[in-house]
């Protein structure tokens, strides 16, 4: 699966829009810092909007719709899902996320 997502320095602060295969990977680089450039920069760190798509060509397509809208436009697109802007990253993890099979299962008693 290919994501593009939006990330953000806080709400209504500054934007940042790609596409990736590896969303979890790509959102723990940003979050650490590890990739010098425009994110670390900013302090980008929290994931505030992303949607999946099968195909990577789709996927670049609508990056590119996305980063030619008003900021407006992104902002409502951002509030429409996450009102308050919370950071998404946590959800992959929690039991009835996308990432829930890699949870570690309780031991049977």
């Amino acid at each position: 699966m290919n994501a593009v997502y939006i990330m953000a320095s806080r709400k209504h602060g500054t934007l940042y829009i790609f596409v990736t295969s590896e969303l979890l990977n790509r959102t723990a680089q940003h979050r650490e810092g590890a990739m010098d450039g425009f994110t670390k920069q900013y302090g980008v760190k929290r994931l505030v909007w992303y949607e999946w798509h099968d195909e990577i060509e789709a996927a670049i397509h609508r990056e590119k719709r996305l980063k030619k809208y008003k900021r407006e436009w992104k902002i409502n697109l951002i509030e429409r899902d996450n009102p308050d802007w919370n950071d998404l990253f946590p959800q992959f993890f929690v039991e009835d996320g996308p990432l829930s099979h890699l949870q570690p299962r309780e031991a049977p008693m």
